[in-house]
């Protein structure tokens, strides 16, 4: 049985998963201690169970636990990460290099140590959103300290080619950070493999609870180190002060097992239906898949529809079927995407953008209906503006005959 509305804005969150929720409720109601009460038997089941937590995180990651740092988010952590490391290597160096289709939460970091004198350079992307890699090595300088590479981007979902990233990295002796809110939980992440330094990520973009992240520093080969950004307490490991959310944290890391355990099986039905709603939605005609077709993640497909506005869209259906025209952190400007602007799409086709993002929950009845639901609007709306350029057609023809 259908259920309105539709939700296709993972991207933007997920839902949590019950199983997720059922865990944490305890530690709401029965388990309230602080986990930095090291006085009594409250703060000790708290401390265990953020223990506990930080393995199941480190495990999704093939992390070390020592290595997760429990923040806020992973905006949190992109600061975290960018400003620490600006900080804490500032003898070194002041070079970064980062890429223009990156977060907000990167590029507004960025601006900000470039506004305390220090250097960013940013790369482009080639139209399938992905860097160049000689384009990388040449920006390398001696002064260069961190690449800042997202490893999934969450408009257009393009993987960019992590492994060759951090090779080009160690051979300079840079330290590499990748924001993988996107990525992890949906797509394998191996810190070691990949060759990550930082990462940072966050437990809602994978059926977990808003209002917690991590951002994962690794602890040898090299050991890394950054300055914290927030003060009061010395919590994790004087890296990130404040009391522990030991809730959230709880369900992050049962969020993270079910991830690791059920990855396989959610990436197959979630590519299957992505893959439905891609190809019913070409069948329209004057549509384009905005980003690499090959290398992006499963859940994802940013779609421009030629002739229609994205906003006019989505209002057509923005009531039973919930997407979005870009990311959520700058859904409030009507400017056309960034991102999509990076990838050289013309102003009136990243306009005209619409971004899907599927879950584990997405079921093919509501893939269905949306294939339905936009075919019917994006139809309805080409016909309206067909029979208004036609008319003021005849009305500048009506003039020029006078």
């Amino acid at each position: 049985m259908l259920k309105l509305p539709v939700y296709l804005d993972n991207n933007a969150t997920t839902q949590v998963d019950p199983r997720v929720l059922e865990a944490m409720i305890p530690y709401f109601t029965e388990h309230y201690g602080n986990a930095a009460s090291r006085s009594h038997s409250f703060g000790w089941e708290a401390e265990e169970a953020v223990d506990y937590a930080r393995e199941q995180v480190a495990q999704l990651i093939g992390a070390e636990p020592k290595e997760i740092i429990f923040t806020s988010g992973a905006t949190e952590a992109d600061n975290l990460a960018l400003k620490g490391v600006s900080e804490m290597y500032a003898s070194k160096g002041d070079h970064i290099i980062t890429v223009f289709t990156e977060h907000k939460a990167v590029l507004d970091s960025c601006k900000h140590i470039e506004k305390l004198g220090g250097e960013i350079t940013y790369l482009n992307v080639n139209k399938d959103g992905l860097i160049d890699l000689d384009e990388l090595r040449k920006a390398i300088k001696p002064n260069t300290i961190l690449i800042a590479v997202m490893y999934a981007n969450n408009e257009i979902g393009v993987i960019q080619p992590i492994k060759e990233i951090s090779a080009i990295a160690r051979k300079n002796g840079i330290l590499f950070f990748s924001d993988a809110t996107q990525a992890a939980g949906k797509i394998p992440i191996d810190v070691n493999k990949d060759g990550i330094d930082l990462m940072a990520f966050s437990a809602h973009k994978m059926y977990g609870p808003k209002g917690v992240g991590a951002l994962y520093i690794r602890r040898k080969n090299p050991r890394v180190k950054v300055i914290a950004q927030i003060d009061g307490g010395g919590h994790e490991r004087n890296m990130r002060s404040g009391t522990l959310n030991v809730p959230g944290i709880v369900g992050f890391g049962k969020a993270c097992e079910l991830c690791r355990i059920e990855m396989k099986k959610d990436t197959e039905q979630i590519k299957r239906l992505r893959d439905k709603l891609e190809s019913g939605l070409l069948t329209l005609g004057d549509v384009y898949v905005n980003g690499s077709k090959e290398s992006r993640l499963p859940s994802t497909v940013n779609l421009s529809f030629k002739h229609v506005v994205s906003e006019a869209l989505m209002l057509g259906f923005n009531k039973d079927i919930a997407v979005s025209s870009g990311s959520a952190c700058t859904s409030a400007t009507l400017e056309p995407s960034y991102v999509l602007k990076a990838l050289g799409v013309e102003d009136d086709l990243a306009k005209a953008a619409i971004r899907f993002g599927l879950s584990r929950f997405t079921t093919e009845l509501e893939i269905d209906y949306a294939i339905e639901r936009v075919a019917a609007t994006v139809s309805k709306l080409r016909d309206t503006n067909c029979l208004s350029e036609m008319t003021s057609a005849d009305i500048d023809l009506e003039m020029k005959t006078l």
